[in-house]
């Protein structure tokens, strides 16, 4: 027992140590997964031969990973962007998994060895891809959607991946492995299908697959109604994990993918008003299991075939991402994605991603892939996964501004009409000013550095320039000069900032109105300049408290007054806090005395309220 406690101890140490190290680096968490399993294997020599025994186990993750993608797919949402999943992302897949089948095919690999490859080397990191997008603020792309689209395709195909990869069995592995099996007396035991003819073996299959769809759409809501009627929270965490672990032993005893029965579980509860207290009981688990498989394949990463087949592991990994992003690239033109967003999308989906691992794992399983070349190309697997946050620092630094230049002084060149108003940013906020202003005959210039927004708002015949605000060419062209009034409604804190402390220094004439994402923004926002900052969500917020105060059983009258209270208390109050605030910016022992002010609004606040009721 002692053992085990020190195994798991190792384990867990080392994701605590090195997952958050890799995430703070940019480097995400999958990698530090991978170089915690790395560091304790291979490097230091901590774990052993149980390994492999822990990787069996930790592959349930995957599982339930399949399990929460299915509930994600909600029929709808698919039908929206069926063009872009299946155009897009069919493609993607499709020409290279033919590309890299092609090329193992001309070096002498049988043919079911080469197809097996180029579905490994055909997906994309899912993990990596969209935390970074979300990192670098890049995710309301173009580029990052389309991006988005083949991933989830990505994710969908793994399914019949899956299911197709045991029919390319090798005849010589199967037979060494049932060998193997008879010299150690293993039989499986657990098969309800192993002795049936094949009419039978259709048959079974077909009725696990029905009772899955079936019992999924009318047995789990009776069930789940039951559970949560119980009121234990623990008891519907363990009808979760019930639910996914039967599903998963009823496909392996019909002998298909338990990843398989779960996804199409999750497909068919995608709709259940239990989905997001499943998604939530789930999500633990799946993260944990992934995480530890994760490290079991840094830990069974064998350095001595790296040292060895250097050149060739080199040599794989750059021709893989090569032809990944040559193949991506091609697509973007096809499907008219310009730009910097073309680049974005090709380097960004050009390494494997975390799924191969499960295909080259599962591929081992069913004899498709001899142990020797597992072993090998887990390694340009992991290498490109490695090589990723490079590819997004060479875009950020070296693609993006030269595409920036070059399209700012383009579009910039296009203004003809100048307006009294300057609106910064497109966006939902940024839009609704647009058109209070238009709707009162105010003659506005709307500039906005995402293409896709541009695009929109000419669709609808509002008149708006491509190009990013805080560049002060840009904006001389824009007419700043002799403006009255700038807006300024950019998603970015940092840009927002920049473009109020530039445009209040070199026109001081031009009254700025900014928007903010928070109190502390705000704050910012008028250190910089601005003359009149809001948060975005304030008032709406204010608007629904009111409606709560309604529908609690206060007359409309009443609510609309107490609103104004907490207007005007918060108001009193806002010079105070915005002092303290920039003290303790100066000296952090003045972060107390914002916590109390804070709190001595909140006290005020309470009694101009029950002051107000008594009143009432």
């Amino acid at each position: 027992m002692t053992g085990y406690f020190l195994q798991a101890f190792i384990y867990l140490a080392a994701a605590v140590i090195m997952v958050p190290l890799a995430k703070r680096l940019g480097l995400g968490s999958v990698l530090g997964y991978l170089m915690a399993g790395v560091l304790i294997g291979p490097v230091f020599g901590l774990v052993g031969s149980e390994t492999s025994t822990i990787q069996h186990f930790a592959e349930f993750g995957v599982v339930m990973m399949l399990f929460l993608v299915g509930m994600e797919l909600e029929p709808k949402a698919l039908w929206a962007m069926r063009h872009r999943l299946m155009g897009l992302g069919g493609l993607q897949v499709g020409l290279t998994t033919a590309v890299i089948t092609g090329l193992a095919v001309a070096f002498s690999l049988p043919f079911g060895v080469s197809l097996t490859i180029g579905f490994i080397f055909a997906l994309s990191s899912t993990a990596i891809v969209l935390q970074t997008f979300n990192e670098k603020s890049l995710t309301k792309t173009d580029g990052a959607r389309n991006a988005f689209s083949v991933l989830l395709f990505q994710d969908i195909a793994v399914i019949p991946m899956l299911a197709f990869i045991p029919l390319l069995a090798i005849p010589e592995l199967v037979e060494q492995s049932q060998v193997l099996a008879g010299s150690t007396g293993q039989h499986d035991n657990y098969s309800l299908v192993a002795h049936l003819p094949r009419w039978a073996y259709g048959l079974a299959v077909i009725a696990a697959i029905a009772f899955v769809v079936v019992g999924g759409h009318f047995l789990s809501r009776p069930l789940f109604r039951y559970i949560a009627a119980s009121g234990l929270r623990e008891m519907f965490t363990t009808t979760a994990l019930l639910l996914v672990i039967g599903i998963a032993a009823l496909m392996s005893l019909v002998g298909l993918s338990p990843a398989l029965g779960t996804f199409l579980a999750g497909v068919v509860l995608a709709n259940s008003e239990f989905r997001h207290e499943l998604e939530s009981n789930i999500e633990p688990f799946k993260g944990l299991l992934l995480g530890l498989f994760f490290i079991t394949v840094g830990a069974g990463i064998n350095f001595a075939i790296l040292s060895d087949n250097a050149l060739i592991i080199a040599a794989i990994t750059l021709g893989l991402m090569s032809i990944k992003a040559l193949v991506l690239y091609g697509l973007a033109r096809v499907f008219n994605i310009s730009g910097s967003d073309r680049w974005l999308f090709a380097l960004s989906l050009a390494q494997a991603g975390e799924f191969g691992f499960v295909l080259l794992s599962f591929a081992q399983q069913q004899h498709v892939l001899p142990t020797e070349l597992v072993q090998l190309l887990s390694l340009p697997v992991a290498l490109s996964m490695f090589l990723t946050p490079g590819l997004f620092i060479l875009f950020e630094k070296t693609i993006l501004p030269r595409f920036s230049k070059t399209e700012n002084k383009q579009h910039a060149d296009k203004i003809d009409e100048q307006g009294s108003v300057i609106i910064a940013g497109s966006g939902r906020f940024g839009q609704v000013v647009n058109r209070l202003l238009v709707s009162n005959h105010i003659k506005t210039t709307v500039l906005d550095y995402q293409a896709s927004r541009i695009e929109l708002m000419r669709s609808i015949n509002i008149k708006s320039y491509f190009g990013d605000a805080t560049q002060p060419n840009l904006l001389h062209t824009a007419g700043i000069s002799d403006a009255q009034l700038l807006v300024v409604a950019i998603d970015q804190p940092e840009r927002a900032k920049a473009l109020v402390r530039h445009v209040k220094m070199t026109y001081p004439q031009v009254k700025i109105l900014a928007r903010a994402f928070d109190r502390g923004q705000s704050y910012e926002l008028e250190k910089a300049g601005a003359d009149y900052v809001i948060s975005e969500t304030f008032y709406s917020a204010l608007e629904m408290g009111k409606q709560a105060l309604i529908d609690m059983g206060m007359s409309s009258l009443q609510a609309q007054q107490q609103r104004h209270v907490f207007l005007a208390t918060e108001a009193k109050h806002k010079g105070n806090l915005y002092e303290a605030w920039l003290k303790s910016n100066e000296d952090e022992g003045h972060i107390n005395h914002v916590r109390e002010l804070f709190m001595n609004l909140e006290a005020a606040l309470q009694e101009e309220m029950d002051k107000e009721r008594s009143d009432s």
